[in-house]
């Protein structure tokens, strides 16, 4: 099995408990393209040679759900660790899923382009010093095992369809008797009123029958 340690630089964001992290060079952003998770979201300045930076989501997260703080950190670290980036005043920084990522054999290192180009967003990030300084207080070197946690996530998440289906299962199961429990009760009133009747006319036609025999004997 293909071995996947890699020097990886990580951050701590500071608008929540969020993995923000980046490659060393474009040889490591070819690993974190290639072993990246269904959590990932991918940051890169647009047009121009930059970090790739990633900012992971906590499960079931969606990219609408990432708020403008965690977005400006990701952006200004990718305008900070680009050569020509830094320099200007203000570029446009681009993002989408790591799952949108797509990567061909001809491409150089750290070239990526996308599965579906209409799923890139965009937003402008400008000169932030104070958001860089703090990010890079927080900066660390570690040599995680990518294809490990890929395959750990993977994992992970055929676990959670399995419970999820599980728990689908039984809820129509659950529905399905219930449903079948008012039919049946609704069937037994049914039969319950259906004897009342009748017993309400049997009594009816006792009465009637009575009363005709002793109106006989009185006639007699």
């Amino acid at each position: 099995v293909e071995k996947a340690a890699k020097m990886v630089f990580f951050f701590k964001s500071r608008c929540g408990n969020y993995t923000i992290y980046m490659g060393k060079d474009q040889y490591e952003n070819d690993d974190l393209i290639k072993y990246g998770l269904d959590t990932d979201v991918w940051f890169h300045v647009d047009d121009l040679s930059s970090a790739h930076v990633y900012l992971r989501l906590k499960p079931n997260e969606m990219m609408d759900d990432i708020t403008g703080e965690c977005l400006l950190e990701c952006a200004t670290l990718c305008k900070a660790n680009s050569i020509q980036g830094c320099k200007m005043k203000e570029v446009t920084i681009i993002y989408t899923r790591w799952k949108n990522l797509k990567k061909t054999a001809d491409m150089v290192p750290g070239q990526v382009t996308y599965h579906r180009p209409q799923n890139v967003r965009r937003m402008k990030a400008e000169k932030n010093n104070v958001i860089a300084n703090a990010l890079n207080k927080t900066k660390e070197e570690r040599f995680p095992d990518l294809y490990k946690e890929q395959q750990d996530r993977e994992k992970e998440v055929i676990r959670e369809k399995k419970e999820k289906q599980r728990a689908e299962d039984k809820a129509r199961k659950t529905a399905a008797l219930e449903a079948k429990k008012i039919k049946e009760e609704m069937s037994y009133d049914h039969i319950m009123k259906d004897d009342m009747m009748t017993s309400n006319a049997e009594t009816k036609a006792t009465v009637d029958s009575t009363a005709a025999e002793e109106y006989e004997d009185d006639f007699f």
